[in-house]
């Protein structure tokens, strides 16, 4: 049995889907250049291709992990920089609640009723970490959730051993004790494990919830954490 003390989750395809905030951003970012929107689009996705790229080679400057982001779209696109900023506090202000994924709440509810601390991790890109923040608050998520720790703020991004250290160093949590979940395997999963914590992978072709690793599972949805702590004896 595994005394589990603090559940991280990633926030974007974990909790809030990224597509439905990129939808809204594209569509604001158009509307201020004058542009095709099949343009903007492109250049959107080709941008985050570029930063996940250089990040996943620990190339990235954690300190400028946001600006990296919105200069190289601006640049790409051959717009100020300013618009893309007043694109993405625009799309913040359009979205509804389809933006929270099917299962979010339950599961951050759940492991909340089991007296767990709650903590949220989440790289930027595009917007700042404040923004997501506001829109886990707006759809009532804030609720569940202890403290955030998006990397803009932190300094540090995933998959990097820093970024999992931050919420054991908050909470006096040691590794051993904490489990991460999220979407993205290299991310969130081999980046969790990596830093000594258990590790969820979200993957949605999962048949259901399985170990995959000493101290890894995959689960097709969000509420698979439940799941995974009922296992863990948490």
């Amino acid at each position: 049995m595994i005394k589990v003390k603090l559940v991280s989750f990633d926030v974007w395809n974990t909790l809030l889907d990224i597509e439905v905030m990129l939808d809204a951003f594209a569509v604001e970012l158009t509307k201020l250049m004058g542009a095709c929107i099949l343009d903007v689009v492109e250049g959107i996705l080709l941008t985050r291709d570029r930063i996940k790229a250089i990040r996943a080679r620990g190339e990235g400057d954690p300190r400028r992990t946001l600006e990296e982001s919105q200069e190289m779209l601006a640049g790409l696109l051959g717009i100020d920089v300013e618009l893309v900023k007043r694109a993405v506090a625009r799309a913040v202000l359009e979205v509804d609640e389809d933006i929270v994924l099917p299962g979010a709440k339950k599961a951050l509810e759940g492991v909340k009723r089991k007296g767990l601390k709650v903590t949220v991790m989440g790289n930027v890109m595009f917007w700042p970490g404040s923004y997501t923040r506001l829109l886990l608050e707006r759809f009532g998520l804030m609720n569940y959730i202890d403290k955030t720790f998006f990397a803009d703020e932190v300094l540090t991004y995933k998959p990097l051993p820093e970024m999992f250290r931050k919420p054991l160093e908050t909470f006096n949590v040691e590794p051993g004790e904490a489990i991460h979940i999220g979407d993205t395997k290299a991310e969130d999963f081999e980046g969790a494990l990596k830093a000594g914590l258990w590790a969820v992978w979200i993957n949605p072709e999962a048949e259901g919830v399985r170990r995959i690793h000493e101290r890894g599972f995959e689960v097709p949805s969000v509420e698979g954490i439940l799941e995974v702590l009922d296992i863990l004896g948490a």
